[in-house]
């Protein structure tokens, strides 16, 4: 399950993020979103988890937690929207 992770303190790191969410289980993946422009981290990032009952348990967990300073949001990442490309426009 992707889980997005929002309200991150920009000094979060990915190796904190991973620590957090193992302490539920297995986490196959963390990506903490960054500014082009800034190189800083964009307060939000998600959390990949292959087991969907030790992500649900997460969630629970962790949404509305103090972490760093901040009060996460925690919730299931929804998928992506189709981006249009500028050329199929043409």
């Amino acid at each position: 399950m992707n889980i997005y992770v929002g309200n991150l303190s920009y000094g979060s790191t990915e190796e904190t993020i991973r620590g957090l969410f193992e302490g539920y289980g297995t986490v196959d993946s963390v990506s903490i979103i960054m500014d082009r422009n800034t190189g800083r981290s964009r307060g939000f990032g998600f959390v990949e988890m292959p087991n969907d009952d030790e992500a649900k348990a997460a969630i629970a967990e962790l949404d509305n937690k103090d972490f760093e300073g901040r009060q996460l949001r925690v919730n299931e990442a929804r998928p992506k929207p189709e981006r249009k490309s500028n050329y199929e426009s043409w």
